[in-house]
Parts: C-alpha cells; sequence; structure tokens
C-alpha cells in the first residue's frame, strides 16, 4: 500500500511541527552555553525558515521512499507469484 501525496505531506507537516517545539526550545537554553545569544523574535525566524527546508526535504524523501518500497514490494510478489 502506497502513501498518498497528502499524507507524505502531513506527515512532513507533523514532524516538523514537532520538531520545531523542540529546537526552539533546546536553542533558548543551549545557545547562550556556548555564548551564541538569541532573542525568542530571532530564534522563532530561524526556525521557520529551516522548518520550510524540512517539509520540503521531508516530503522528497518520503516520496521517494514511498516509490521504491513500492517497486520492491511488487517485484518480491511477482517473483513469490512466479515460484508457484
Amino acid at each position: 500500500m502506497t502513501q498518498t501525496r497528502l499524507g507524505s505531506f502531513i506527515e512532513a507537516i507533523i514532524n516538523v511541527v514537532i520538531g520545531f517545539g523542540i529546537n526552539f526550545t533546546a536553542n533558548m537554553f543551549i545557545f547562550p552555553l556556548f555564548g551564541f545569544h538569541i532573542t525568542p523574535g530571532a530564534n522563532f525566524v530561524l526556525g521557520m525558515i529551516y522548518s520550510v527546508i524540512s517539509v520540503v526535504r521531508s516530503y522528497a524523501v518520503r516520496r521517494w521512499f514511498n516509490a521504491r518500497l513500492y517497486k520492491l514490494a511488487s517485484a518480491v510478489a511477482s517473483s513469490i507469484e512466479a515460484r508457484q
């Protein structure tokens, strides 16, 4: 069974929203430990830029993987049917 394009997009969005929350919070605590001081607003903008990049990447990887997995599953099924 393959995943629809909409399903891939929703999965990518949910993954990135969760990651954004974790990353935003972590940046506010971790950056100062390394001498970087960032305002919450700048942290938010930076996070949004990376989130857009991440959604595109996640969607592309999911679609590529889904296509490869579908082809592999079809090949295995054909091979099994040919043996019978």
